[in-house]
Parts: structure tokens; sequence; C-alpha cells
């Protein structure tokens, strides 16, 4: 498990009546119809672990001696996703593979979210340090998507990470034209990856920044990402089978949620389903604060209601126009807010 920082006498004794509060009520309610029931007495000491893997009502946990238990889940406990840090309880004499309770959740560091037309919000994975964005020369560099993935990240609070994938598939021209863009990322304090899985370029160093953190990787389909997964992550797919069969689940579980630790050390979250975020629940404000550089510009302009594009007194088109702010972020700027508009349209019209 990921390293934890060390309490004060008063955090830690605040933490314990909180836990003991979530424990008392999730004792005092009935168990979900189609749960299993725990007996008190049946069940242990309070323990700390990290969720693995859902599935339904029971979770994979990972104790702090390396244990990894099938646990059922307290009705008290909603919303469940791999990397929460959970409280649980083993039980004295298991019910057939179920060897425990999760009793409560700790407060989340961080939470992947991405919208969803018919549920809202849906919090996909938990206490994420950072996500690495793959992206690839072939078969399109495309730095819109890579703005996405930035407000999207901006948007959570977590770290964003540029990958360029595949480069050993341009030659020395192409591959200048395509760091000119980078550099705009660079200049903005994002770090940028450029591997290779043929040649092994940044490889070692993709491993690196991987150390004891939660990692997660996204990208579209074609850039490569499940081949670096498997890079960092040797027997992946392995793991995943191993996975399938003690849960029951089948072929279901490639769209699963799975922990994984590093043999370099950190943790990957394997979710097979993340390919982008939707931002159509953001608003424009919230879309123009998640572009960093636009940030100092904010309640500049002439009228409250700017749309930064033809009205007169933007210092937000000043900016662009000396240079502080690039042409090429500013123009997918506006071409997010066209698409989330869509998007909006989209969210509103009636199920089908």
């Amino acid at each position: 498990m990921a390293k934890q920082k060390k309490l004060s006498k008063g955090q830690s004794r605040q933490i314990k009546a909180n836990h003991q509060k979530r424990i008392n009520s999730a004792d005092s309610k009935p168990a979900k119809k189609g749960a299993q029931e725990w007996q008190t007495d049946n069940l242990g000491q309070v323990e700390n672990a990290i969720v693995i893997s859902r599935f339904g009502q029971h979770a994979d946990v990972e104790t702090q001696n390396g244990d990894v238990l099938r646990c059922n889940i307290r009705r008290t406990v909603s919303n469940l996703v791999c990397g929460d840090e959970v409280l649980f309880r083993r039980a004295k004499v298991s019910e057939g593979d179920l060897a425990g309770v999760i009793e409560a959740t700790q407060e989340r560091r961080s939470q992947l979210t991405r919208p969803d037309f018919y549920d809202g919000v849906k919090v996909i994975a938990a206490n994420i340090d950072q996500i690495l964005m793959v992206s690839a020369v072939l078969p399109e560099f495309t730095p819109s998507i890579i703005d996405r993935y930035l407000i999207a990240c901006e948007d959570m609070g977590i770290e964003p990470i540029l990958v360029l994938n595949k480069t050993d598939l341009i030659d020395e021209a192409g591959l200048s034209e395509i760091q000119k863009i980078l550099d705009i990322y660079r200049k903005l304090d994002y770090q940028v990856l450029l591997v290779s899985n043929i040649s092994g370029d940044g490889i070692d160093k993709l491993k690196e920044v991987l150390v004891d953190k939660n990692n997660i990787f996204v990208g579209q389909s074609g850039v490569g990402k499940s081949t670096l997964v498997n890079t960092v992550l040797p027997n992946a797919e392995i793991l995943t089978k191993e996975v399938s069969e003690n849960s029951g689940l089948g072929q279901h579980t490639t769209t699963v949620s799975r922990l994984h630790h590093l043999p370099s050390g950190g943790n990957l979250i394997d979710s097979p389903g993340i390919r982008e975020f939707g931002l159509w629940h953001l608003d424009v404000e919230r879309v123009t604060w998640c572009f960093k550089e636009f940030r100092e510009f904010i309640g500049g302009c002439r009228f409250r209601d700017c749309k930064h594009l033809n009205d007169p007194g933007c210092i937000v088109k000043e900016a662009v126009a000396d240079g502080r702010i690039s042409q090429l972020r500013f123009d997918s700027y506006h071409r997010i807010l066209e698409t989330m508009a869509d998007g909006r349209a989209g969210a509103r019209a009636p199920r089908v």
C-alpha cells in the first residue's frame, strides 16, 4: 500500500471517533436486499484497507499486511470505487468466498469522474495522483484531445502527464514540428514524456514518474495505451484473467477497474473503458478557469459576460495577440465550448 503521512495525536483521536460513528451507523441499519447479513459477534476489529476492485455488492480489498480479501459492502457505504481507502472487519468465520465486511470509507484525496447522460457525474476511481494522457504521432497527433484531458485534470485537481507514444514512427523533421506544439504545454509547466515501446526510448523515465503514485492511463483507441500498460505492468493480461476467474464475472471483468502494484513501485489503476472525459456538465466559467494561462486575465475584460471572441475590450484576445496565450490553445478553447454546447443538447434529449 502507498505510504501514509504521520498524523498528530489530535488528528488520530478525531479520525478514530469519526470511524466509530460510521461503524455504529452501519451496525444499526438493515442490509440491502440480497446482500449478506453479518452478525457483529462474527466480526473482528476494524482494519484499514484499499479497494483494489469492485463487483456489485462485493469488493476486493488489500489490507496493510498485503492480504487480499473479498468483502461485502455495508448499505451505508455508497459509490465505492477502485482506489478507495476503507475501514473493514474480517469475518471470524467466512461466508462462502466472503471474508469480511466494508464498514466505511476514508475521505478521498481526489476522485476521477466523468459525466453520464442519465446518472449525472459518475465516480470511476478514487485517490488518483496522476493521469497519464497518452497520444501518438500516428495515426494523428491531436492537441485538441490533449486540451480536453487537461480540462478534466484541472477540474478534478489531478496532476496530468502528457505522454507522446510511437516516436519511432516519425522522422526527425516531423517530430520537430510536434515538439513545437509540446513546447506550448511545457511552458505551462505540464510534464511531457516522449516514449517508444519499440525502441525503448523514454520507457525508463515513464516508469520513474509512476513510483510512489496512484496512476491511471487514458488515451484514444490506437495510441498504444494498452501496450504501454503491459510494458510497465508485465503479465497484466494474466492478472486480469485471474481476476475474471475469481470474481465469477467472466468477460465482463474487462470493464472492471483494478488496482495493480507496479514492479518499479507505485500503483496502476487499469480502467479499460476510459478513453476520454465528457465536459458538457461543466459551465463556461469553469472551462475558462481550466485553461491555466487564462486565469490571470479572468475578470479583467471590459464586459463581465465577455465571450473572449470578438468582444471589445477583451484582454484575453489581447494576450493572444501579443503571444502571452498561444493561438493554438485559444482556438482549441472555442472549439471545445462549441462541442460542449452540442453535448448539453444531447443530454437534454428524452430517453429512447
